[in-house]
């Protein structure tokens, strides 16, 4: 069982605590069972015999056998938290790094939401199961146990509503079970979906709002809530069933006992302290199997998310980790006849692609809208892989490179720019913890973000939210740009990546960036065609093909394709 054998797993660090649990809640449970037994001496040798002395003995025995019952019980539960929760930041911390590992196809097909909901309301199921099974896991069974030994002590007549009382109690949870496990099921996937349409909602309000689909959208929100809300109540229904049946059946019994006990009691054949003693026991059984049953309740669901956990903990990235290969000397970046195509589009993004982007030299990629230029440059940092064909960085192919020696390698601005929540200075060093301040500063100077950061009354030091939602997005995008910079790669990646700057700061970032990146290779995407007129190579991609190649000036003369990118955005005297 897939619950189990992650439990487990992540149980085994923890064994000193687990076996403190265990040991502590023995020692309970046994004292709880002797506590009736010390109550039944006492009526029936003690005060039906008034015998003073007798009482005061065998009270204080109660009294120290209850302390050492109330101190272990608080230490078993006090052990238990601290080994569940560790087992919990465990889990979470092992998702977190499975899903880091995973490609970029691997994590759109799990979805982001759903990957969020495993790695909070998931774990925390399997987290919760996993405390009451070390509170109740020893407690229960020799409680039931030992119950029914201690009970047939004081009465044998009596053991007949034992034999009947218990197993009906497992009859009416077992049938409830069985019924919550599919709506447990139904109710995690109804949490991705509300978890999905209210990420959604969060990041898009700016075009939630522009295009005023406010309403729209509360019916999408409400029609997600509301099918969660019906699953829920289905399993609030089973439960609203299961207390009271499960109480009935307590009441029934405790009235039964004193009704048949109380016939034994009158004709002689049982004590009033073994009556007595007798119905304790019958409550600490059906006490124990409730608590038990409270355990198995949450099994349904917990067992749920811990296939979800381990669907993602086995998931096999779709980049294979390579082995240790020596970093190239050269990093010119080659792609070899590169075919790739989505999972289930009908037609591949990019089909027998070929070229060099040579070092120390800039290579601009243009091409209309769905033509393939920002897959083709994510095949670069290989955060896909190609279909057919290679991609390589000096002569390596970039399946042989590990991750870490790509990010060193690769400096990517990506089309839409992304800053973390922190510190200008923190965003900057994310791919060099190592700069210093003079580092920042001079990419800040060459991205032309040096001034609005100047005039900010922290400098560096100045907060960014999450997304970068509290700068403009002229700003993040420069940002984005000097944090490539300040990691001095060897290859620079710009995915239309100066689209939300004016043409003056545009023209004044490109010549920065022709003195700041000399000797490296320069691969930018634009849909500007001033961005790139002055770039050594010119690639022109169509339908995922390269349809021309060439300087500005070559491809303006011979090559259709690029004549009608020049004339949709000026006439072509004014950019000859």
């Amino acid at each position: 069982m897939k619950l189990f054998r992650l439990a487990v797993r992540h149980a085994k660090p923890y064994w000193v605590w687990v076996v403190a649990v265990l040991v502590l809640q023995l020692i309970s449970t046994i004292a709880a069972l002797y506590l009736p037994s010390l109550n039944a001496q006492i009526i029936d040798q003690g005060i039906s015999k008034g015998d003073t002395d007798f009482i005061w003995s065998t009270g204080m025995t109660m009294i120290i056998v209850c302390f050492i019952q109330v101190a272990a019980a608080i230490g078993g539960i006090y052990f238990g938290a601290r080994a569940a929760m560790a087992i919990g930041r465990d889990l979470r911390r092992e998702v977190y790094y499975r899903v880091n590992a995973l490609g970029a196809l691997d994590v759109s097909r799990f979805g982001t939401a759903t990957l969020i909901t495993r790695n909070t309301n998931d774990v925390q199921q399997v987290q919760m199961l996993v405390l009451m099974a070390l509170n109740f896991m020893v407690s229960t069974p020799i409680m039931c146990i030992g119950g029914i030994v201690m009970a047939l002590r004081e009465d044998v007549g009596l053991s007949w509503l034992l034999w009947v009382s218990v197993p009906l109690l497992f009859i009416v949870v077992g049938f409830l079970v069985v019924k919550l496990l599919p709506l447990f099921r139904e109710m995690q996937d109804r949490i991705d979906t509300v978890n999905g349409v209210l990420r959604e909602q969060i990041t898009g309000i700016r075009v939630i709002r522009a295009f005023v689909r406010e309403k729209f959208e509360s019916e999408r929100y409400r029609e997600a809530n509301l099918n969660l809300t019906r699953v829920s109540v289905r399993v609030g229904n089973s439960f609203v069933l299961m207390f009271p049946a499960i109480m009935m059946i307590l009441h029934l019994a405790t009235a039964a006992v004193l009704w048949f006990g109380g016939h034994r009691v009158d004709a002689g054949q049982m004590q009033i302290g073994s009556l007595t003693a007798f119905l304790q026991y019958l409550l600490q059984i059906l006490v124990a199997v409730m608590m038990g049953v409270f355990m198995v309740m949450m099994i349904p669901r917990a067992a749920i998310s811990a296939e979800r956990l381990d669907d993602v903990l086995t998931a096999e990235p779709s980049l294979a980790v390579p082995t240790h290969r020596e970093l190239p000397v050269s990093h010119a970046v080659e792609f070899s006849a590169v075919s790739f195509g989505y999972p289930g589009a009908e037609r591949p993004v990019l089909n027998n692609v070929s070229f060099t982007a040579e070092a120390g030299k800039t290579t601009a990629i243009v091409g209309s809208t769905g033509s393939g230029k920002s897959t083709l440059l994510n095949l670069i940092p290989r955060l896909f892989d190609p279909l057919d064909g290679s991609v390589r960085i000096g002569g390596v192919d970039v399946s042989e490179l590990s991750r870490k020696q790509m990010a060193g390698l690769v400096g990517l601005v990506p089309q839409k720019p992304y800053l973390f929540s922190g510190t200008v200075a923190s965003n900057l060093k994310f791919g060099r913890p190592d700069a210093d301040d003079d580092d920042l500063w001079h990419a800040l100077t060459v991205a032309q973000a040096k001034d609005f950061v100047e005039e900010k009354p922290k400098k560096l030091a100045t907060p960014i939210a999450q997304g970068g939602t509290n700068v403009s997005g002229g700003q993040r995008q420069r940002l984005c740009i000097a944090r490539a910079l300040a990691a001095r790669p060897r290859i620079y990646l710009f995915d239309d990546s100066f689209s939300a700057l004016d043409v003056a700061t545009d023209q004044r970032l490109r010549e920065s960036l022709h003195g700041a990146t000399t000797g490296a290779t320069v691969i930018i995407v634009a849909q500007r065609i001033s961005t790139i007129r002055e770039a050594d190579h010119i690639i022109v991609l169509d339908g995922g093909e390269i349809v021309g190649t060439g300087t500005h000036d070559q491809l303006l003369a011979s090559n259709e394709t690029y004549r009608e990118i020049v004339q949709s955005q000026l006439s072509i005297e004014g950019v000859a």
